[in-house]
């Protein structure tokens, strides 16, 4: 049930976050009314943001011992290293699903976004301009789905 959960809390986030990003462009436009938009399609896409807490685990794990990277859970990670750590992990997470659903989405003829006009897309599904959202919409979704990891223990 647990799952159930973080995946409804970050499907709903992402879908405020996704409003409120695009609501910029109405501002930009002149409309002061703040119109942004979103998708449907797009509440299991940022739904999956659930998965940010085990695969970090995982990847810490994974990554643990290999030269820069300190033993998770056996040493003090300092916050910053974490924080780091975890939203460059993220941001790739997240560019990789944004990529594999837009290229599924384009092929289905139903994707709702299409970055082709700008000179940072690649295959007009993702921008790298957006590395910092992603990085800081990782952590905030890790912040969500296992609460406050960032404090020191001890």
């Amino acid at each position: 049930m647990r799952f159930a959960g973080d995946f409804v809390r970050c499907g709903a986030l992402g879908w405020c976050l996704e409003v409120m990003f695009t609501s910029v462009d109405s501002i930009l436009a002149g409309d002061f009314r703040l119109m942004g938009h979103t998708s449907l399609l797009m509440f299991p896409i940022y739904g999956l943001g659930a998965f940010i807490t085990p695969v970090s685990r995982f990847l810490d794990a994974w990554l643990s011992g290999l030269p820069g990277f300190p033993r998770a859970g056996r040493e003090q990670i300092p916050v910053l290293g974490r924080v780091l750590r975890h939203g460059l992990i993220y941001m790739v997470l997240i560019f990789t699903v944004e990529y594999i659903t837009g290229i599924w989405f384009k092929s289905l003829g139903i994707c709702p976004w299409d970055y082709s006009m700008w000179p940072d897309h690649v295959d007009g599904v993702i921008r790298l301009r957006f590395a910092p959202l992603w990085f800081g919409t990782g952590l905030l979704f890790e912040q969500v789905t296992a609460g406050n990891i960032w404090k020191r223990s001890g």
